[in-house]
């Protein structure tokens, strides 16, 4: 009997169909990449329960903080480095644009969806929020790698397939930062009553108060007045420097300028320049050892990120202040309804012939993007404005669905690409 159905699955996988993989083959190649990932997390989930605690919440903020500022820009400034050119900065002009229009799209879905379940006061942008910013970073970046280290994957040479793909998704990652930390900062700003910890039965009474004087809200005034400001030219450079101050902390550039976003800015202005990329990224270039010191730092990233968020989950749903109404509504948006949206976008972008021809991996990697669970950075800006809590409760059950639902959008993506 068990010869018998090795043979009948045998004969399903070897059974292609016109010019694509079978049904069991597509299955194997989307699923085992989810089963890789969700080991990982769970030997990180395992080092974090208080049976092994050899990673503790102190332990992962510095493993979170090492990814964050070293290993994955390291990893992005090798890959994009070496993968980009002023031409492919042209052609790959639809990545942003579509990490824009997902997060757009996704976020209007979260305003209808919050509209219906009226989640409790004050997580109505909360809920939106968490169904408009999907993961289009640290997640899409495990499963190109555990999906090229195939060497059945249905995109060729494993190290093509890997360059190719890190290349595509940090392109995007820029974007992603700026909108997340602009976007997603501003939405997820507490309540006029200053938190989020407050009894969702009472009602919210507009705070009259003003602002609370920090120099971020104050107008930005001449710090070095008398003597320095005499004459009109003087004056007028220290209204230059007091404009772009100003502007510097209004459009928070400190929190834009994130180790992964500058480490994509120096790999694209370096890779662009023919005479740059032939002095770091080339293998015989005089200073390619940098470049493979990046390269080895940044094999370490998607191990550590798993690790880091397997023991990010320990805490389990976390508080239930949103219900289990307003959060299985989160994550079935986010998992359910976002994709087939972003399907129709890429699809409609490439029947405009907006993507480059015969580049399934591009088409590949847009699809991606619009069938992430939520951002794990949301989650740390989410903790920085005093919805830390919650943000981990959806978190947790996002990523757990999610397993089951970023397996069945892959076999479908693979199915229409190939």
């Amino acid at each position: 009997m068990a010869e018998t159905m090795g043979r009948f699955l045998l004969a399903l996988q070897n059974q292609g169909g016109s010019g694509g993989e079978s049904l069991l083959g597509s299955i194997k190649i989307a699923v085992l990449p989810i089963v890789k990932v969700f080991t990982m997390c769970f030997l990180g989930f395992l080092m974090a329960s208080k049976y092994v605690n050899i990673l503790p919440a102190s332990g992962r903020k510095l493993l979170n903080g090492l990814v964050f500022t070293l290993l994955l820009p390291c990893l992005i400034f090798s890959q994009l480095g070496q993968a980009v050119t002023l031409q492919k900065m042209l052609d790959w002009w639809f990545i942003p644009v579509n990490v824009v229009l997902g997060s757009v799209s996704a976020s209007i879905i979260g305003f209808l969806v919050a509209s219906i379940v009226r989640p409790p006061y004050p997580f109505f942008k909360f809920t939106i929020v968490h169904i408009g910013i999907g993961n289009i970073g640290n997640v899409p970046l495990v499963l190109i790698a555990a999906l090229c280290r195939d060497q059945n994957n249905p995109f060729g040479d494993s190290n093509k397939c890997s360059t190719d793909g890190t290349a595509y998704i940090s392109y995007g990652q820029w974007v992603g930062a700026i909108i997340l930390y602009t976007y997603v900062y501003n939405m997820l700003a507490p309540p006029p009553e200053g938190t989020f910890d407050i009894d969702p039965q009472s009602i919210p009474i507009k705070c009259t108060t003003k602002s609370d004087g920090s120099p971020e809200q104050d107008p930005l005034l001449t710090q070095e007045e008398g003597g320095y400001l005499t004459g009109p030219n003087a004056s007028r450079k220290w209204k230059m420097k007091d404009c772009l101050r100003f502007l510097y902390e209004k459009l928070k550039l400190k929190q834009i300028l994130q180790p992964p976003i500058i480490a994509s800015i120096l790999a694209m202005v370096l890779g662009a320049v023919p005479f740059l990329k032939s002095l770091i990224f080339t293998p015989d270039a005089p200073l390619f050892f940098f470049t493979d010191s990046c390269m080895i730092l940044g094999e370490a990233m998607i191990p550590c990120i798993l690790l880091a968020l397997g023991g990010n989950l320990i805490d389990g749903p976390g508080s239930s202040k949103l219900g289990l109404r307003t959060t299985a509504a989160i994550v079935f948006a986010r998992l359910v309804l976002v994709p087939p949206v972003g399907l129709g976008i890429v699809m409609l972008a490439d029947k405009l012939g907006f993507l480059p021809p015969d580049d399934k991996m591009f088409r590949f990697v847009l699809l991606l993007q619009h069938s992430m669970p939520t951002s794990v950075l949301s989650g740390a800006v989410a903790n920085l404005r005093g919805c830390g809590k919650e943000a981990a409760g959806v978190l947790f059950w996002v990523h757990i669905f999610a397993i089951i639902s970023m397996a069945g959008w892959i076999v479908l993506f693979l199915n229409i690409l190939f």
